[in-house]
């Protein structure tokens, strides 16, 4: 099956029961067993598994061509899954443009734990080489980054992880599985924040982990149901539905937020843009081999005159909400030195690529010329 379809059928098939076609919302808590340990369709307890949970798993594994998912009760949830794979002593390498609750963890990890992490320019290969460690365990990244859009080369540093024993883990929220699938770039584990995209309309939490390995899903899996951060049917639900539009709610995201990077390049109170469908991104070339259908929704963008007028810049827009969060219907703004990453020192956001006067836009599905109106107007007063 092709995306548009696997979106709105793969574990979405029509109830067996009534031939309802949309999947019901399975809230039980546990299920009767025909005997003593005889389970009825698998079911025993929802922590362990759930019919909601178990439709969102395989949609969401399908969307990725992937033949294991899990989902969880956020994205930090399955983040906190996969870093169980390494132990007390181990090493962690990432990318250095990362985002701001991935870093809290990684250090959270070092403090208490003494899973080591440190981080790299993973666009330059060779400086990347020279950051292993015998101990290192997983590489991380992020592509394109938050909040910096940076793009990096998935196939190549999948082969240099691998050559140096490591798995390869990618955070694919940014870009979604409609326009990448890191497995088929030879990732191990992926994982997405499905409040974003795959979710769509800002009204649930969840995470998401998929992987083709059977050994690494038995973990996480043991992982999932041991410390039980699942999500509610509800939520699994609700994630379901959003998955029936995302390919075209991605397609709207990508000509909008386009539009939006090219009319802010253009502008004389804009120092600079970060868009990586734009020609001026230094990845534009490797983000058009990599990725498939357009750039996604998040474009990054620098303020002339520093802090004080960029978060001007935030406060001023009437349709782009001021906001944490994106990959929502609605245009969202932020000040990520203030929000998403305000965890960071200014020194590690200026070593992260995260200047003083930057701004991160989510672009919406709204009219896109209402879109270049709010943010000429808000412009205007800064």
């Amino acid at each position: 099956m092709r995306f548009g379809t696997k979106a709105i059928r793969a574990g979405q098939e029509p109830d067996p029961i009534t031939g309802a076609v949309v999947p019901p919302i399975h809230t039980a808590s546990t299920y009767v067993q025909a005997k003593v340990g005889e389970l009825k369709a698998g079911w025993e307890y929802a922590r362990s598994g759930n019919p909601t949970r178990g439709a969102l798993e395989r949609s969401i594994a399908a969307l990725e061509n992937a033949q294991y998912g899990l989902a969880f009760a956020s994205g930090m949830a399955a983040e906190t899954a996969v870093t169980s794979l390494v132990r007390s002593g181990e090493h962690i390498l990432a990318t250095k443009d990362i985002y701001g609750g991935t870093f809290r963890l990684l250090r959270h990890l070092r403090e208490k734990y003494n899973v080591q992490s440190t981080y790299a320019d993973f666009t330059d290969l060779n400086r990347l080489e020279e950051a292993f460690t015998p101990q290192t365990r997983l590489v991380w990244i992020e592509s394109p980054s938050n909040p910096t859009l940076v793009v990096v080369d998935i196939a190549a540093i999948a082969e240099v992880a691998h050559r140096h024993g490591a798995l390869l883990v990618v955070d694919n929220t940014f870009a979604s599985p409609y326009l990448q699938n890191p497995l088929d770039l030879g990732a191990d584990i992926v994982l997405h924040s499905t409040t974003k995209y795959i979710g769509g309309h800002s009204d649930l939490i969840g995470g998401a982990v998929v992987t083709n390995d059977p050994e690494l899903y038995e973990k996480l899996y043991r992982y999932q149901n041991d410390f039980g951060g699942v999500p509610s049917p509800f939520d699994c639900w609700l994630t379901l539905r959003g998955i029936r539009t995302l390919h075209v709610r991605m397609e709207t995201h990508c000509r909008n937020a386009m539009a939006v990077a090219q009319f802010l390049e253009s502008h004389p109170k804009i120092e600079w843009v970060r868009y990586p469908g734009l020609p001026s991104h230094p990845q534009h070339e490797l983000a058009r081999r990599q990725m498939r259908h357009g750039f996604s929704g998040m474009v990054a963008v620098g303020v002339k005159g520093g802090a004080e007028v960029a978060q001007r810049f935030c406060e001023g827009t009437k349709i782009f909400n001021l906001a944490e969060s994106l990959g929502g219907a609605e245009s969202l703004i932020g000040y990520p030195p203030k929000m998403s990453h305000a965890s960071m020192s200014a020194e590690e956001r200026a070593w992260c690529g995260i200047p003083d006067n930057m701004v991160r836009l989510s672009v919406g599905l709204e009219d896109v010329n209402d879109l270049l109106e709010d943010l000429q107007q808000a412009l205007e007063q800064c």
